[in-house]
């Protein structure tokens, strides 16, 4: 799930969570069932049609939290060329989109506050057993939060690199990436603290 809460209002924004979180275990285990390149290229021709069926605004920010799939993609057929297995390297491909793509759809339309009642509805066996799972649901709330602000700040990080440098982007933004990671986790640590920690 690589998405924020999108601003455009669908039908799919009242649909309850766990609904929703049901359909993507479904339609994942239906995408890892099928191996034919056909099967996949139909599911992922669905995905786009439900991407556009919100309007062009909705469409154009699903389409663009995806791009960060493009690397994965050219290296899966890169290496299934070099092996000869370019039909297996597309199917791959076609799966982790769509999976990718649908998952991100879901995160679209799910505030984050549902998916934590989400995940705290399912944990209530463990709390029934005496375990605590406070810090598990925050966690999961934490990491579905901050995936794209990570990847917005990669953006921003390389386009500082391309506006300094006529090199390209390279391994040097390692470092200065996991500093900003660190920082934000260390204000997030920090911010947990004041208000009382776990």
């Amino acid at each position: 799930m690589i998405s924020l809460t999108s601003p455009v209002k669908t039908r799919a924004h009242a649909w309850p969570a766990g609904v929703k979180l049901a359909a993507l275990c479904a339609a994942t285990l239906i995408l890892f069932s099928f191996t034919a390149l056909w099967f996949q290229l139909s599911m992922l021709v669905a995905t786009a049609v439900l991407y556009a069926l919100p309007g062009w605004q909705f469409f154009k920010t699903g389409m663009a939290r995806l791009r960060i799939l493009w690397p994965f993609m050219v290296l899966i057929l890169i290496w299934h060329v070099a092996t000869d297995d370019l039909e297996n390297g597309a199917v791959i491909a076609l799966r982790m989109v769509c999976a990718v793509a649908i998952a991100n759809l879901v995160t679209m339309t799910t505030k984050l506050s549902q998916m934590v009642d989400v995940v705290t509805w399912l944990t209530t066996p463990l709390r029934k057993v005496g375990l605590q799972t406070r810090s598990l649901e925050l966690g999961i709330a934490l990491v579905i939060r901050f995936i794209p602000v990570l990847v917005e700040k990669g953006q921003m990080l390389a386009q500082s690199w391309r506006a300094r440098s006529a090199k390209r982007l390279g391994w040097r933004t390692i470092i200065p990436f996991a500093v900003l990671a660190l920082d934000d986790a260390e204000h997030v640590a920090e911010a947990l603290r004041a208000r009382g920690g776990l």
